[in-house]
């Protein structure tokens, strides 16, 4: 009897039936919460790098928004595993702390499950400076892949 009433106090359970929420959903909610803390990105410096070369390649992303992301998903809770680079010279303390707030609010406000814990690994800095050159590199190599398959378009 308590058990009936626990899950109708949730949100994804109603009179008129339940909603469920998959891992991969809660996943890239969270990514994407903690990519909107300035100076934070996900992932590794090495697997951001394979990132990027994927996506430069096939002109697309290669799923970022989940990499760095392990979620354990209940019928009422979510406990959230982070992985994260945070930018050079900004407290890691704090911005571990902005992560978990803000990933927190996201998570119980878009899906409505009560988030448990939000453990974070941060496992490299970045440069702000360095990764706008890369991004610039990459940025001009694209144009240049452009113009080559404008010009066998234009012979053939």
């Amino acid at each position: 009897m308590s058990e009936e009433r626990s899950q109708q106090g949730s949100p994804l359970q109603t009179e008129r039936g339940s909603t469920s929420i998959s891992d991969s959903v809660v996943s890239k909610i969270a990514g994407i919460a903690s990519q909107e803390v300035d100076g934070i990105r996900m992932g590794s410096g090495g697997s951001q790098a394979v990132s990027g070369i994927i996506g430069s390649i096939t002109g697309g992303s290669s799923g970022g928004q989940t990499q760095g992301v392990s979620v354990e998903v209940g019928q009422e809770e979510a406990a959230i595993d982070l992985t994260l680079t945070a930018e050079y010279g900004k407290s890691i303390p704090q911005l571990a702390e902005a992560v978990r707030r803000n990933v927190a609010n996201r998570v119980e406000s878009l899906v409505g499950l009560r988030v448990t814990e939000v453990n974070i690994t941060v496992s490299n800095i970045f440069f702000p400076q360095q990764e706008a050159e890369q991004q610039r590199q990459q940025q001009l190599e694209q144009e240049r892949r452009d113009q080559e398959a404008q010009e066998q378009q234009r012979v053939q």
